[in-house]
């Protein structure tokens, strides 16, 4: 239901060619979910056979014609009832990325940092990025300010790894 909530929100501030919506789904900050282009164009012809959102062909200059989207009346009302039905729900997060620390014990603890390490260091790259979006626009992307802190969370929490695994080599 997420993936549907975020096309309609998306197509709902301004009409979209399929082209345009890949980039703003591939920034995972705003996005928050993951959506392939493939399935996103499923849920474009799904949304579209249920009326939620119409398409109409534009062509620009001597390219060739394109499916620009948008959401019609029935879609203003579906997301309107996502968008609370959702906002009122807890779902569990969903961390994969986590799996790999319930075995960090079957590496060598030397090895086990230096991994630690590369990970923090992409992290705080991630972390560097979304810092540097003005504030303004991290409020009102209100996921891009979620992660933003969640990150910050996740890099102290590997930083108390880091030094808990350090402290048990040293001994």
């Amino acid at each position: 239901m997420e993936e549907r909530l975020l096309i309609l929100g998306l197509l709902r501030s301004h009409e979209m060619h399929g082209y345009q919506l890949h980039d703003v789904l591939a920034d995972r900050a705003i996005t928050a979910v993951h959506l392939s282009k493939a399935n996103a164009y499923k849920l474009l012809n799904k949304l579209a056979e249920e009326g939620l959102i119409e398409a109409s062909e534009e062509r620009e200059g001597n390219r060739p014609a394109r499916r620009v989207y948008r959401v019609t009346l029935a879609g203003e009302a579906a997301f309107q009832a996502m968008l609370r039905q959702l906002l009122a729900a807890y779902i569990e997060p969903e961390f994969p990325s986590i799996a790999p620390m319930n075995f960090i014990g079957e590496l060598p603890p030397a090895e086990a940092l230096e991994l630690l390490h590369r990970r923090r260091t992409q992290l705080g790259e991630r972390i560097t990025q979304l810092a540097n979006i003005p504030e303004a626009d991290r409020v009102a992307h209100l996921s891009v300010d979620f992660f933003f802190h969640v990150y910050r969370v996740e890099q102290a929490w590997l930083d108390r790894m880091i030094e808990r695994i350090t402290r048990e080599v040293a001994q």
